[in-house]
């Protein structure tokens, strides 16, 4: 079988995107393999990111190892997709003709119809590229927020759901070739629902979610904070299958920088999120994300950030600075005035906010019994992760090798002894 390396870069949506392809290429007769830098693929199919600066360096710069890879004829084949290609689709052939084809975002049939396929739009078939124990589900596609930075909704285009059959049918198959975790993902989480149904319907679709024999963890990523929905947080209360933990992106807390951004929503509003959260769920790990250096961001700003930081003892924050992405509202109404040694800075000290935070937070775990799932072996211990923490992005928990075998994606229950600001250290509890 002729092979093809298929290399994703970006968010775990392009990785359910990439899987999916993947999927119907192998039922074309060609082997897969994901981001393989030692194949002997002569295709190969690069899905892009086009998000921030960084991203898009990435993407170019991959792009560019694959063509002098094939001007040096170990590859015979190139395509690109993704969000890079959908946004600067011109550039990219003008630029970069050495690219067989270019296909956007928003067209996942083009990579299979240039091979000769039919594609099937319908299809629910997945070529994992995780570890076999955990997978993640996009439930929609796009979103109608527009923030005032976020170039998403020009690349991605308007919020569609995906209809809730599909997704019931798309989770039971991955039940059934062996995935014990779901990572529920996609723009807006909350807003699930409301093209198809009329109204939210993620509470609906995690209730479904958690009858699915096999199933033993969903988590939720990517939850907008306005109107947050009262029975998603009612459904994540009762129901053991879904992990105490939010991925719910904030970005600010200043009343100015959220306007600015046209987050939609105030400080207080977002104060009295997180209070009925951790009334309903008090063990709830919540983890977000912040932007510094927007535009008009003060020195005052800056601090009622800080001070929100450490006030709320978030158990995962990411931070970021502020760069203009064209076509956005900031990039095209407002000044990027805030020097970059200045948001470099800003990044610095929120990080060692919350370093201080990750370690307190940390340290009160020691002694406690907590589940993990395994996710592979290094060295000398296991990694595992428990309920509060995601693949990738989260801490792990390491637990040293013994004369007792623990397997990838099964369950044990560890103690742990030892903490430092992001990571763990745990003993098995026989």
């Amino acid at each position: 079988m002729q092979k093809i390396n298929v290399i994703t870069l970006g968010c775990a949506k392009n990785t359910v995107d990439s899987e999916h392809i993947a999927a119907q290429l192998a039922a074309m007769g060609y082997q897969i393999v994901f981001d393989s830098d030692k194949s002997d693929a002569k295709i190969v199919v690069i899905n892009t990111c086009g998000f921030i600066g960084d991203a898009k360096q990435e993407s170019i710069d991959m792009i560019f190892d694959a063509v002098n890879a094939k001007n040096e004829g170990l590859i015979e084949k190139l395509f690109v997709i993704g969000c890079l290609s959908e946004r600067y689709a011109d550039y990219l052939h003008e630029e970069i003709p050495e690219v067989d084809q270019y296909f956007g975002a928003r067209d996942l049939s083009g990579v299979v119809k240039a091979l000769g396929g039919e594609f099937d739009s319908k299809s629910t078939a997945r070529e994992l590229s995780t570890p076999k124990h955990y997978a993640y589900l996009k439930i929609s596609e796009g979103c109608n927020w527009r923030c005032g930075y976020c170039a998403i909704p020009l690349i991605r285009g308007k919020h569609i759901s995906v209809p809730m059959e599909r997704l019931i049918e798309e989770a039971q198959s991955l039940a059934a070739a062996g995935v014990k975790e779901l990572i529920v993902i996609a723009q807006d989480t909350t807003y699930y629902g409301v093209d198809l149904y009329g109204e939210r319907k993620l509470a609906e679709l995690l209730d479904k979610l958690c009858r699915i024999k096999g199933i033993e963890w969903i988590r939720l990523h990517y939850a907008y904070p306005v109107d947050f929905p009262q029975d998603v947080i009612d459904v994540m209360a009762r129901e053991s299958k879904i992990c105490k933990y939010l991925d719910i992106p904030l970005q600010h807390i200043s009343d100015n920088q959220l306007s600015l951004m046209h987050r939609r929503h105030t400080k207080a509003e977002a104060v009295e999120l997180l209070k009925r959260l951790r009334a309903a769920i008090p063990d709830m790990a919540i983890r977000t994300t912040m932007l510094v250096g927007y535009p008009n961001e003060s020195a005052e700003d800056f601090d009622q950030l800080c001070d929100f930081v450490k006030n709320q003892c978030f158990d995962r924050l990411g931070v970021f600075p502020y760069s203009e992405e064209e076509g956005t509202f900031s990039a095209e109404k407002l000044a990027d005035n805030v020097p970059q040694r200045v948001k470099d800075y800003r990044v610095q000290r929120l990080m060692a906010i919350q370093s201080e935070v990750s370690l307190s937070n940390n340290e009160a775990r020691i002694g406690r019994v907590e589940r993990v799932i395994i996710d592979e072996r290094r060295g000398e211990y296991y990694v595992g992760r428990s309920q509060y923490d995601s693949p990738e992005v989260d801490q792990e928990i390491l637990i040293p090798v013994s004369d007792k075998r623990l397997y990838r994606g099964r369950f044990y229950n560890v103690r742990i002894i030892s903490a430092d600001e992001y990571d763990l250290y745990a003993e098995l509890v026989k």
